[in-house]
């Protein structure tokens, strides 16, 4: 197009036509290197705020080298000397004509790329981002069964001295808690009844320690069978709920695990009586709730996923898992 209206303006000159078809050729592919160049530079190089006299000064030098390119071919191919004399006369133009070009190729080309660049820190930093994130959900996920393991350890050395074959027993159900743990290790996503039967087992093994004063009730509503959550995000809601629940008494302790779905999320209430005059904050690996709620907050980036009520001695957790 350019190539063709530089053809018609030297025609109306009363130029024949290969004058000037082979002027506008000759021209245009010398602007078309220099912007080739320019835009060629900026791909690998973006001037930063102080470097844009540099650019202007390269948009300024490139034109005037075509505008001499263009002065030293054209008058061999065309040596007629009126077609020489409008050579002359036109290079002022010639070179504002080219200059103008070359600075839209260079502040285009400069737009482009920078975007480009952009895209990709952008990239890169929500890359960097997910694989921290990815780290530390994994590392809140190893935390859980070393610490469910040392309180399993514990009860199974207080069992082995009085009760051998219940200590056998926990042995048993505690090797395939950990085996089950392990095949979650790669599901960051599982159904919640796949949950609720790894949690069966972990529920088992605290009946071994507690005996009969540990009593659960499991409520799901049928439709939420199917529901997604992030695997082993129900045992330290129940281990909490066990651990404030039986601590501070010697009587039957219910704890009571409900789901049910709610629009687009599945709600899991967790309910355990409690004692506010003895139940007390006590050292631990500090797990817990909190890890909970980083979990939620790392898996879905929002803080309004957990909340916990406490009303009439009973201690409530509800989380919330979108159904994305």
């Amino acid at each position: 197009m350019w190539t063709a209206l530089q053809t018609y303006i030297l025609h109306s000159f009363d130029f024949d036509w290969f004058i000037a078809i082979t002027d506008a050729v000759v021209s245009s592919i010398l602007l078309a290197a220099a912007c080739w160049l320019i835009n060629n530079n900026l791909r690998y190089y973006q001037p930063g705020k102080g470097s844009y006299t540099n650019l202007f000064i390269w948009c300024v030098a490139l034109a005037a080298i075509c505008m001499a390119g263009s002065r030293w071919i054209l008058p061999f191919i065309n040596p007629e000397q009126v077609y020489a004399n409008f050579m002359t006369k036109s290079l002022v133009i010639r070179f504002f004509t080219n200059f103008l070009a070359i600075g839209w190729m260079a502040m285009i080309s400069m737009i482009w790329y920078s975007q480009l660049d952009q895209k990709e820190n952008e990239k890169r930093k929500s890359e960097a981002e997910r694989l921290a994130r990815d780290a530390e959900l994994y590392n809140l996920r190893q935390q859980l069964q070393p610490h469910f393991l040392f309180n399993s350890l514990n009860s199974i050395n207080a069992l082995i001295g009085f009760k051998p074959d219940e200590a056998r027993k926990m042995i048993h159900q505690l090797s395939d808690f950990l085996r089950g743990t392990l095949k979650k290790d790669d599901q960051q996503q599982i159904t919640l009844t796949e949950e609720l039967e790894h949690l069966n087992l972990y529920l088992e093994i605290e009946k071994v320690r507690f005996g009969h004063r540990l009593k659960t009730e499991v409520s799901c509503d049928d439709n939420c069978g199917a529901a997604i959550l992030p695997a082993l995000m129900l045992q330290p809601l129940v281990e909490n709920a066990i651990k404030f629940g039986l601590y501070d008494t010697t009587e039957d302790v219910v704890v009571s695990i409900r789901g049910e779905m709610e629009g687009n999320y599945l709600v899991l209430m967790v309910q355990n009586p409690y004692d506010p005059q003895t139940s007390r904050p006590r050292q631990g690996t500090g797990f817990g709730l909190s890890g909970v709620q980083r979990r939620l907050y790392l898996l879905f980036a929002r803080n309004d996923l957990m909340e916990t009520h406490q009303n009439d001695n009973i201690f409530t957790t509800i989380i919330k898992i979108p159904q994305l």
